[in-house]
């Protein structure tokens, strides 16, 4: 059964910030280069051709590629009520020499950042492809390990390249996977857009069966994104679909490009803030990021 996320500030209502800043650029987008790699055959027989791969390889302590993410700074100017300041370079993201990415929430304040609050408490990391890579439609897909705790809030997302020009909502969001740290086991995968945004954004949530907790393993979070519908899966498993028939009357706002973000937030109006139950570091730790697109299509097997 499909059902609604529950309602709260998207960690999205931020984006006075990214509309205001140079990682939101006009027009279209630059897309880096193929993979060299073999193209891998997803399920219902489709062939994938890689557009956007980053398997997060090189040395132990090194920041990303800086070819493929921008690294964004900054305490977001108090959207959402977040806590965490996002700092530069590999002091909170960085390559663990294993092929991942691993994104380091601290609490702590080496360099006396000021938040909207007050002096920060915490530290984290925040990318995106802005300006690098945006596509429109495809597979859209990571891997990666949870963090866990109340008030930890990781996401994988996107926002449409036009951003700087419309604004948000006008400019789209796409919420591959969010997770709120006092719902171990679910995750939420939302659209917004004009006159569905914020806590009026339409999506849903996956809970993994069993009792499990996404912090205990690495998981594979995705949709699949063609004119008119999108649809979220974790594992391989489709939770939800959705399509303009679901907007009320409201935009598709989905056919144009996007680009992708990855960060890790701390506190805020939908998870509440971190607690004396809370244990710092906390690690988001990312195996991969992959956007490929559909082209040739194959008999289902």
């Amino acid at each position: 059964m499909t059902v609604h996320k529950p309602r709260h500030l998207s960690k999205r209502s931020r984006l006075a910030l990214c509309a205001t800043s140079l990682l939101c650029v006009a027009g279209a987008m630059t897309a880096v280069p193929a993979s060299a790699a073999p193209a891998p055959e997803r399920s219902g027989g489709a062939l994938a051709a890689d557009t956007f791969t980053d398997n997060f390889d090189g040395p132990a302590g090194s920041a990303v590629d800086g070819g493929k993410w921008q690294i964004e700074t900054g305490d977001n100017g108090g959207n959402n009520h977040e806590r965490q300041y996002y700092t530069a370079g590999n002091s909170n993201a960085a390559l663990d020499g294993q092929g991942n990415l691993v994104i380091t929430a601290r609490k702590e304040n080496p360099n006396n950042y000021q938040c909207w609050y007050g002096t920060c408490e915490y530290t984290s990391a925040r990318l995106n492809t802005s300006g690098k890579f945006s596509s429109t439609y495809g597979h859209v897909e990571t891997r990666l390990k949870m963090p866990r705790g109340q008030g930890i809030w990781p996401a994988f997302w996107m926002l449409g390249d036009d951003i700087g020009n419309v604004g948000w909502p006008n400019s789209g969001e796409i919420d591959v996977m969010e997770n709120v740290g006092f719902e171990p086991s679910t995750v939420h995968g939302t659209i917004h857009g004009p006159g569905y945004s914020g806590g009026g954004g339409i999506g849903a949530g996956y809970t993994l069966p069993d009792g499990k907790v996404f912090a205990d393993d690495f998981h594979t979070f995705a949709i699949d994104w063609s004119p008119e519908k999108i649809s979220w899966s974790v594992d391989g498993n489709v939770y939800q679909t959705r399509t303009p028939a679901d907007l009320n009357g409201n935009q598709w706002v989905f056919n144009k490009p996007f680009f992708l973000i990855l960060n890790l937030a701390v506190g805020g109006d939908w998870p509440g803030n971190p607690d004396g139950s809370t244990q710092f570091p906390q690690e988001l730790v990312v195996d991969y990021v992959r956007v490929s697109t559909a082209d040739k299509a194959l008999p289902a097997k």
